[in-house]
């Protein structure tokens, strides 16, 4: 059996989000070290602060400033911070509870160890060098002996407020297909395609799951197809994306190879895009080194009949 393959991989996108008044007042006040929260008509103080009591469900927009001190209220050892995290030496997650706040804040605490950690513990905020109205203002926690400091009750409105942010979202993980896609990948590199076929209703699925989507029955007999197929169903590709070098428009098609029960997705090349059509017969073009086919291109043949894709559509 051919080794199943795993490689790591990235997902990566930046989120941008517009700000409510009560973010907005919040992240601009950490720009200009004011750490605000919002005070409910109980009287509790929430920070970080949110637009809506948690308990009553009530709109709450009367900011407060609390001071840059506080008390840890629970923490854990970070041995090995990961890309990305506030500080890039070993440090504590701390929830962190301001004086003046009634809630804990989330962040970062640099100790020399987890033995110089306790919860109790007294900390003040130590702000970023440049800052631009993110959490990431408060560079870290860090241990302090000194009194607490007073607040000088900012109003929480500022000229030059933060309307919104943009976040970046990243998730790292290793994917590994498993066997049956393993199977898939390494025959692609000998030009091949190879599906499996359901035991039951006798399928062919393309690119093989390793199980029957019908027949939720295990698959292992291994079944060469194509090289041809039929483009069943196609969109015209208009936006360019990035770091993909395709002019557009583009087609954009799912292909049926001959014996194939399932339609795979490929780019169709070599004719005009408007010219591609249902029931096109196509077939691979590799490139050299290439372990996928590059594009699909008509072959020639008369187009197929309706019928013979109908039910791959």
């Amino acid at each position: 059996m051919p080794e199943v393959l795993k490689a790591p991989l990235a997902v990566e996108f930046p989120f941008t989000r517009s700000l409510g008044p009560v973010q907005s007042a919040f992240l601009t006040g950490l720009r200009e070290q004011v750490v605000l929260g919002v005070k409910t008509r109980d009287g509790r103080v929430l920070v970080p602060p949110v637009e809506y009591d948690p308990v009553t469900a009530e709109e709450i927009r009367d900011l407060v400033e609390v001071a840059p001190t506080g008390t840890v209220t629970t923490w854990a050892w970070n041995h090995e911070p990961r890309r990305g995290q506030p500080l890039d030496t070993p440090f504590a997650w701390v929830l962190v509870r301001l004086d003046g706040a009634d809630t804990a804040l989330l962040h970062a605490l640099d100790a020399e160890g987890p033995d110089a950690v306790r919860t109790g513990m007294r900390v003040r905020v130590r702000w970023a060098g440049e800052r631009s109205g993110a959490i990431t203002d408060i560079a870290c926690f860090e241990p302090y002996d000194g009194e607490a400091v007073q607040p000088e009750g900012h109003s929480g409105e500022f000229a030059d407020a933060i309307t919104g942010i943009v976040a970046p979202a990243r998730l790292d993980y290793t994917y590994s297909p498993g066997r049956a896609q393993s199977a898939y990948i390494h025959a692609l590199g000998d030009r091949r395609t190879v599906g499996e076929r359901c035991p039951s209703c006798r399928k062919v699925y393309v690119p093989p799951r390793g199980a029957c989507p019908t027949c939720g029955v295990a698959t292992a007999e291994q079944v060469e197809v194509g090289p041809r197929g039929t483009v069943t169903t196609f969109c015209i590709v208009n936006i360019k994306a990035k770091n993909l070098d395709i002019e557009v428009p583009y087609v954009y098609a799912h292909i049926a190879l001959d014996g194939a029960d399932l339609a795979l997705h490929g780019r169709i090349g070599g004719i005009p895009y408007d010219q591609v059509r249902m029931g096109l017969r196509v077939e691979a073009v590799w490139t050299d080194g290439a372990r996928y086919p590059d594009h699909y291109r008509p072959t020639g043949e008369p187009d197929a009949e309706y019928e013979a894709y109908k039910e791959l559509l």
